[in-house]
């Protein structure tokens, strides 16, 4: 106990230090860098193949029919997104949260949701051919209409 302050300031310390020095990793740094977020959007029909959206926040976004072919979503929040009929051919969501999502129709062949956690999303329709699902976390809730 005669130490015990001590260590809650070496703690303290410590946790700033890691904060404060330690860089962040390129794909958080370029996220945090652009800071585009995207809520409350309408992206229906875009080209967006390719693009690396990885660690963004994605909240009330319309996707229907867009182009998002191997599009990065690695570590992205994707919450009452839909993804209705969009091309994600070899997209990858790779650590992703998805909760309440639409992909009914969407075309995700070879795919990748590796340690994705998915709740309440649909997926009716989907062309899942390919997709990767290893160590995905599929809450209850979640239709593939199988």
């Amino acid at each position: 106990m005669k130490y015990a302050k001590y260590f809650l300031h070496l703690a303290a310390f410590l946790l700033a230090l890691t904060i404060l020095v330690l860089p962040l990793p390129a794909q958080a740094q370029s996220a945090a860098t652009i800071n585009a977020n995207f809520e409350n959007k309408d992206l229906s029909g875009q080209d967006k193949s390719g693009q690396d959206f990885s660690y963004l926040v994605f909240s009330n976004v319309n996707l229907q029919s867009a182009n998002l072919s191997n599009a990065k979503f690695i570590g992205a929040d994707i919450t009452k997104v839909d993804f209705t009929n969009a091309n994600l051919h070899g997209a990858n969501f790779s650590d992703a949260f998805i909760n309440v999502c639409n992909f009914k129709g969407a075309d995700l062949t070879d795919a990748v949701f590796e340690y994705t956690f998915i709740s309440k999303s649909k997926f009716n329709g989907a062309d899942i051919t390919g997709v990767d699902f290893e160590e995905a976390i599929l809450v209850r809730g979640s239709n593939f209409g199988l």
